[in-house]
């Protein structure tokens, strides 16, 4: 089986950028090793629940801003995020930028093994194990979840593939298959049988390399009740949490002219998030959680408690409120949350020089940035899409001959 799927992985596998940093030679120097593993870590932290075809331009942008590790290492979480922006799931991010701090901090090598890799902060046993055995050619196996389908599907293994007990089966039938001579070209070569050829809903049977060891298969032979996609069984799903944010876009007038001394230009106000939990570390439009669907009334309420707790700052006292609309709605979903965002603008004038010297950067930093700052930022797709509304609307909603006709929502009392 090992050399079947080794012959046909030669043959067919996918040009992938990562892939051409494959061993060049026998005699190698240190730096090509590094180079090899870098590239390694990186293309499989962004493949983690990421289609492989929007990987590959965020990994090329990747590699020319930071080309090594000591590259990424110099590199501020800000400008790791930024680069990351789109692809979700930030926590990888961060957990990159953390390990190249600590593997050049400790010396600059990565390391060669997989109980070595996971001493790195975000490294665990399937990142290791890639890591290991592509790079290094430790005979080590990955188990991914192209990797549990295609070995379920050739074991005929039934059982819950999300179950613990029959994870670590996964692992063992994989560390029993890995080539002793090839483990990482086989380990890539399993992934792809199970990424291109034996897919979720229509495997292709007829082409596969190891079809004659498959007892999937061989069992949809000789009972037709039988079909080689019932393996691996299919895990009940988790019912998602359903969350309600309000989200307030915060324009100041003059916002610049009173941080700087300079030309008169409106800004809008961003506020960084918390360095744990969700999106940690990056910057959105003021946002409070909502403890349940609420009226707009109710809304701006919270939103008004969060702008005086954060920033002193409060609408309806130490400034001129402009404008204040709804603008809409949306729903963003995540892994495990459904979120409903409610988007409104909120237009404010003569917002003091005080008040900026009074910021509190120690409870939650903040930061006014213009919109050609805001538009070249790394925003989250929620962050960008909240953005894109209110743009959208400003130029639909007020323009000059809806203005005459426009009732705004002020609420001064």
């Amino acid at each position: 089986m090992r050399a079947s799927l080794l012959k046909w992985y030669d043959l067919n596998h996918r040009d992938l950028p990562w892939r051409r940093l494959n061993h060049s030679s026998k005699e190698e120097d240190q730096s090509e090793l590094d180079t090899r593993a870098y590239g390694v870590w990186v293309s499989e932290v962004m493949l983690q629940q990421t289609r492989v075809q929007t990987v590959i331009g965020y990994y090329n942008r990747w590699m020319e801003k930071w080309p090594t590790i000591h590259h990424l290492a110099q590199a501020t979480l800000e400008e790791v995020n930024e680069m990351w922006a789109g692809l979700g799931y930030y926590r990888r991010a961060r957990f990159l930028s953390e390990g190249a701090k600590k593997i050049v901090a400790e010396g600059g090598r990565i390391p060669e093994t997989v109980l070595a890799l996971r001493k790195i902060p975000g490294i665990g046993d399937y990142t290791a194990g890639a890591i290991a055995s592509i790079a290094f050619n430790e005979v080590v196996p990955v188990v991914d979840g192209n990797v549990v389908r295609a070995i379920a599907r050739l074991k005929a293994v039934s059982a819950n593939p999300k179950d613990s007990v029959t994870i670590k089966r996964f692992w063992k039938v994989a560390a029993q298959l890995v080539d002793p001579f090839r483990p990482g070209d086989f380990n890539q070569a399993l992934m792809e049988l199970g990424a291109t050829v034996c897919t979720p809903l229509n495997p292709s049977c007829s082409t596969c390399p190891v079809s004659e060891h498959c007892c999937a298969l061989s069992i949809s032979r000789e009972d037709n009740s039988v079909v080689v996609t019932d393996y691996p069984i299919k895990g009940v799903k988790v019912k998602q949490r359903c969350d309600f944010s309000a989200v307030c876009v915060v324009e100041i007038q003059g916002a610049q002219q009173i941080l700087e001394g300079n030309k008169c230009v409106s800004e809008f106000l961003l506020i960084k998030r918390p360095n744990e939990g969700l999106l940690a570390g990056l910057w959105e439009f003021p946002s409070v959680l909502l403890d349940g669907e609420a009226d707009w009334f109710a809304r701006t309420e919270a939103i008004n408690g969060f702008l005086k707790q954060i920033l002193r700052l409060d609408p309806k006292k130490t400034c001129h409120i402009v404008l204040r609309e709804e603008v809409g709605e949306f729903v963003h979903v995540f892994s495990h949350i459904r979120l409903k965002v409610y988007v409104e603008l909120l237009v404010l004038k003569g917002v003091t020089n005080d008040l900026f010297k009074k910021r509190n950067n120690k409870t939650m930093p903040w930061k006014c940035v213009d919109s050609d700052a805001l538009s070249s930022m790394g925003l989250t797709s929620s962050v960008r899409k909240v953005y894109t509304m209110v743009q959208k609307y400003k130029k639909k909603d007020l323009s000059p001959a809806k203005k005459r006709n426009r009732r705004t929502k002020k609420l001064n009392s």
